[in-house]
């Protein structure tokens, strides 16, 4: 029974690790051109924020605090602020809204 798991964990392991590995071994020598590798950067920033940005406006019950907390979010981000300062001004403008 014991070794039914080890088994099962051991292929979890090879069937995870292998997509992740196989293009480093493969690729390792190939040069991506600039606009490609530019590309490929901007990918994890625009998931987040297709994944995020919908659920912003239902988050609070309100839109008008939800949308003033979103610009002053963005208004932080954009002077490259600390990322918890920017959460943290994001929830206090929420709380602030919500009390009127």
């Amino acid at each position: 029974m014991v070794e039914n798991y080890l088994l099962t964990v051991a292929g979890m392991t090879f069937v995870t690790y292998l997509p992740r590995a196989l293009p480093l071994v493969l690729f390792k020598n190939v040069q991506i051109p600039d606009k490609l590798d530019k590309f490929l950067s901007l990918i994890p920033f625009t998931m987040l924020s297709a994944l995020i940005f919908p659920s912003i406006f239902g988050s609070t019950g309100n839109v008008y605090s939800a949308l003033g907390a979103l610009t002053v979010c963005v208004f932080a981000s954009y002077r490259k602020l600390n990322p918890t300062l920017i959460v943290l001004l994001g929830i206090s403008t929420v709380y602030i809204l919500q009390q009127f």
